[in-house]
């Protein structure tokens, strides 16, 4: 049994449900290294040119901008 064949007969035995995850792993392995490295070249350059690039956030102020209580996640 060749790999591809071995692969659509585990995909075969999974739930409808869970398809999207392997969806999601296989188009990552499929992307192309020359778009993911020009996507990060904008994220780059748009941090570059950013009107707020270097002001400071506090991890409590970060926590609250995510939506996250920090005294509910404290042992």
């Amino acid at each position: 049994m060749s790999n591809k064949e071995m692969v659509m007969q585990l995909v075969d035995m999974l739930p409808e449900y869970k398809l999207r995850y392997v969806i999601a792993y296989l188009q990552g392995l499929s992307a192309d290294e020359a778009d993911d490295d020009a996507y990060c070249a904008h994220l780059v350059d748009e941090y570059e040119n950013s009107t707020d690039k270097g002001d400071f956030v506090s991890f409590e102020d970060a926590a609250a901008m995510c939506g996250v209580n920090l005294d509910a996640v404290q042992d």
